[in-house]
């Protein structure tokens, strides 16, 4: 039998201790270096949404406080509205900031739990990275969304949605690429300077050329340039399975600070 709302109040268990606050600005700080086209709210849950990309970061929504269990199922239904509008399935993005009754009560409905990923941090002042940039950022968004998308092997009708989302970053940033005459473009990242804070994000090596040292060339390069701008932390998030990019990033100094996951409702 399904616990309503008002056992769920009585019967919620203890969580692991965590460092909220930091959660809640790496949160914070990942939601403006790649933000969503719609952001509404529900309380303290962020709802986004962005009818132009399927990214789950921009089409989630997203519990903020572990103790808002108000009207739980009353407020996950209406959310999930939003997203049927949109013609997708619900996203929940499950945090340490989610709350437990929340998470039971998306089990009880039977959603699919997805892509788990690391959330990483590194001090910069520690980290070992090269005396001079060996690649200069680009101010041309166009150029980086071509890269990009060449590199992932994505579809280009994503171009518009990409160029507009990258565009819409407040944020200083600083768009790498490797590009070679014959080969074209072999990697890129996009690294996101927030105060002391920079977020690597978008970091791709062309599929034919990894493993040859590109994604260490590349990252390092960010890095640099975000240290160059007074960055102290840097930080950035990777799905658990891919344990050779985790590799990489721990020889730099990355270590893991928590964990997120999906959960995607069931359609009938």
């Amino acid at each position: 039998m399904a616990t309503t709302g008002a056992d769920r109040s009585l019967t919620q268990a203890p969580r692991p201790k965590q460092n909220l606050p930091l959660v809640r600005r790496l949160e914070a700080v990942g939601f403006r270096a790649w933000p969503a086209a719609s952001v509404q709210y529900d309380g303290s849950w962020q709802i986004r949404l962005t009818a132009g990309h399927p990214s789950n970061r921009l089409n989630s929504i997203v519990p903020l406080d572990p103790s808002d269990h108000r009207d739980v199922e009353i407020r996950l239904e209406k959310a999930s509205r939003k997203f049927e509008a949109y013609g997708r399935p619900a996203v929940v993005r499950e945090t340490p900031l989610a709350s437990p009754l929340l998470v039971d009560l998306i089990k009880e409905q039977g959603w699919k739990r997805f892509d788990e990923t690391a959330v990483m941090v590194c001090d910069l002042s520690q980290a070992e990275l090269p005396d001079t940039l060996d690649h200069l950022p680009t101010h041309d968004v166009g150029r980086f969304v071509d890269a990009n998308l060449a590199v992932d092997e994505a579809p280009v009708s994503l171009k518009p949605a990409l160029a507009e989302i990258i565009s819409a970053i407040k944020p200083p940033s600083g768009l790498f690429m490797i590009e070679d005459a014959t080969r074209g473009s072999l990697a890129t990242v996009l690294c996101v300077q927030d105060n002391d804070l920079a977020g690597i994000m978008s970091l791709s090596v062309a599929g034919s050329h990894r493993r040859k040292g590109l994604g260490i060339e590349i990252l390092t390069s960010a890095l640099r340039w975000a240290r160059m701008r007074s960055a102290r932390t840097a930080w950035l998030q990777v799905k658990l399975s891919n344990a050779a990019a985790i590799a990489l990033y721990e020889r730099l100094g990355f270590r893991d600070v928590y964990h997120y996951c999906y959960w995607q409702e069931r359609c009938e």
